[in-house]
């Protein structure tokens, strides 16, 4: 099971986006992205965002707010994934070159135009309206096949 944060950067009616570009042997290569990455040991999911944010984007965020957590088994055709989904809109310090891809920040109501995973297609719209959620998305050959979600009040 890999443990990972996936962090939306808000400012302006904007969110930064990660379009996975540069790194080889890359499963999300050609698509866009929220910054994040896989926990290091002893972290929080907040600990690791706030990391993950300044390592990808020189960025750092001082109020990550945890949205929901998301299952996607065996989403690298070997391991689980728990994902837990971030938001951030106050942070500090002045964007870098990212190694991981082109960092751009996208106006809101043009996100779902840009080329991301179907299931974030339908995640993106939880994180300002809904509640805490727990959802799972169930992908296979990098096709979305079945999603379910559970929202907490």
């Amino acid at each position: 099971m890999i443990l990972a944060t996936l962090c939306y950067i808000h400012h302006k009616d904007k969110t930064l986006m990660l379009h996975r570009i540069k790194k080889e042997n890359d499963m999300h290569e050609g698509k866009w992205n929220g910054l994040g990455g896989k926990f290091e040991p002893g972290e929080t999911p907040e600990e690791c965002a706030i990391r993950e944010i300044r390592e990808e984007s020189g960025l750092e965020i001082t109020d990550p707010i945890l949205k929901g957590v998301i299952t996607f088994p065996m989403f690298d055709g070997v391991n689980d994934w728990h994902v837990y989904i971030i938001t951030a809109d106050k942070f500090t310090g002045e964007m870098i070159e990212s190694d991981e891809g082109h960092l751009e920040w996208i106006d809101n109501d043009k996100l779902l135009d840009l080329n991301l995973w179907e299931g974030d297609k339908i995640f993106i719209k939880w994180l300002d309206d809904k509640p805490f959620f727990s959802a799972k998305f169930v992908y296979e050959n990098g096709e979305l096949m079945d999603h379910t979600v559970r929202f907490y009040e």
